[in-house]
């Protein structure tokens, strides 16, 4: 580790009885971007808003830059926040929202001005400065909000499911630009999301939560690719789960082919098919009354079409076929 990383050292939390983060111990790299992933409940804000200063530690420790950060007030962590909501003030203008921080530590007008000019040239809001927030849409309100965090030069920052409220459309749009943004400042983004699309587009590393602890973590690719436990295989979607004779496997959608029924071929029923555009997804019922899902191209499909009830043979290659641990 890096005198520059983020360290959660048995990082727990509890709530009266409940725990809510258990003993968690997890290093992140100073200019990487990690996505906190996970079911509703799994710990993930608590271990953020931990992060922050927002919620205090019961057990264990957060250590930044070399130092224990974990009693320290949010103003004094080297950390930054960004909220859901963006908690903008409506009665400021999107220049006097942005040197807020500024503001508080007493910064003279002219010096906060010009930082905060400089952190609304950075999110491309240079010509909004004058408006208030309700004049803007809600990609602007949140490139506000992420100026208003940034400027305090934060060596991590944090970012509490910041496109939850944003269209679809938009939302693949800001993931681009806070990639872009983690890349040009060279800082530590820690991004909790319950959306498995989303960590994948934007994380190098990807940590999944459930039931207060980290059930697996790694690359992003690593944690789709190779998941260890059937939860996590399940909740990154995109892999069937089976009980074969040596093991729980999971085997990635379209990995799976389908053809008349074979020798060598697993034999299943066809139970649906739904047609996704590029691809269609065809679920089977196989021994044991367990179902499994092919996504097939949708040229490939057309070619010899299957409907509900057509007994089909499953195919797979073994290297396809990854045993969990759990």
């Amino acid at each position: 580790m890096s005198n520059q990383d983020l360290e959660l050292v048995s990082v727990t939390k509890r709530y009266g009885a409940t725990v809510a983060v258990d003993a968690i111990n997890y290093c992140f790299k100073s200019d990487s971007y990690t996505c906190l992933l996970g079911p509703s409940g799994c710990g993930k804000s608590s271990t953020l808003r931990m992060i922050a200063g927002h919620e205090s530690v019961s057990d264990g420790s957060i250590v930044l830059d070399g130092r224990d950060v974990s009693h320290l007030p949010p103003a004094q962590r080297g950390t930054a926040m960004m909220f859901q909501n963006y908690a903008l003030f409506p009665h400021l203008s999107v220049l006097d929202n942005v040197a807020f921080s500024l503001k508080m530590k007493g910064v003279d007008t002219a010096k906060r001005h010009a930082e905060a000019r400089e952190m609304l040239e950075l999110v491309d809001l240079t010509d909004l400065a004058a408006r208030l927030p309700d004049q803007l849409s809600g990609g602007q309100q949140q490139r506000v909000a992420l100026a208003r965090a940034l400027i305090t030069r934060p060596q991590v920052l944090l970012l509490d499911e910041p496109l939850s409220a944003l269209d679809p459309f938009l939302r693949i749009r800001m993931r681009g630009e806070l990639r872009k943004l983690q890349k040009e400042l060279g800082i530590s983004f820690i991004h909790v999301t319950h959306g498995q699309d989303e960590a994948l587009a934007l994380a190098d590393d990807i940590i999944v939560m459930n039931n207060a602890v980290i059930e697996q973590a790694g690359p992003a690719r690593d944690v789709f690719n190779a998941p260890q436990t059937q939860f996590v295989a399940q909740f990154m979607g995109g892999h069937n789960v089976l009980a074969l004779p040596d093991g729980h496997f999971a085997i990635r959608t379209d990995a799976v082919s389908i053809s008349a029924p074979t020798d060598g071929a697993v034999e299943g029923n066809v139970t649906a098919i739904e047609y996704q555009g590029t691809h269609v997804s065809l679920s089977a019922m196989i021994t044991d009354n367990q179902e499994i899902l092919a996504l097939i191209p949708d040229s490939t499909f057309f070619a010899n079409p299957h409907t509900p009830g057509d007994r089909i043979g499953l195919h797979w290659d073994s290297k396809d076929q990854h045993k969990l641990t759990a």
